[in-house]
């Protein structure tokens, strides 16, 4: 599957994408407010095992692609979108995007993408998504997006030994 924006195509990942991911899945500038990484070669190839196991389950409740540049065919990042309950129709997604592309709108146009898959082409009535509070420019692209603060998680991840917060945002589906 791929989505194409103006200037990315998100595509799925494939196994010879592993130099790139793990670019900048082992930069702890790229990291540092996730709660993995930063990546060793190993934990990036069990990435990439996990995501190609996820697109072929049937159905398909995980969608991670990559973030390629169309003028230059350069992979930046991943988008990521899961379905949490099909019950209720609700997902979550992320992003991460290489340090060098920081700033050039990637981010926005990535998850502006996906978010508008969710709900047109999964179905999804709610997406929600969480960034770490210190994190300005992950919650500056998610309310650019259209997704709207909904809470603080106090202490919500143990991360490298030290609890953090989270932000949660969320969206609805247009026409709910």
């Amino acid at each position: 599957m791929e989505l194409v924006t103006s200037r990315l195509l998100l595509r799925e990942l494939t196994s010879p994408d592993r130099d790139a991911v793990h670019g900048y899945a082992s930069d702890t500038d790229v990291t540092r407010f996730m709660d993995w990484g930063p990546n060793s070669a190993a934990d990036t190839a069990a990435f990439l095992a996990d995501v190609l196991r996820e697109a072929a389950a049937v159905p398909r409740l995980a969608y991670t692609l990559a973030i390629v540049v169309r003028a230059s065919g350069e992979l930046v990042g991943a988008v990521h979108l899961a379905v949490t309950s099909g019950a209720h129709r609700r997902g979550e997604m992320g992003y991460v995007l290489a340090a060098a592309e920081w700033g050039k709108g990637y981010a926005t146009e990535a998850a502006a993408a996906i978010l508008r898959f969710g709900f047109d082409e999964v179905g999804l009535h709610k997406v929600v998504a969480t960034c770490d509070p210190d994190n300005v420019a992950s919650a500056r692209v998610l309310r650019k997006i259209g997704m709207r603060r909904e809470g603080h998680l106090r202490d919500h991840l143990l991360i490298r030994g030290q609890w953090r917060d989270r932000l949660t945002f969320a969206a609805l589906a247009p026409h709910a």
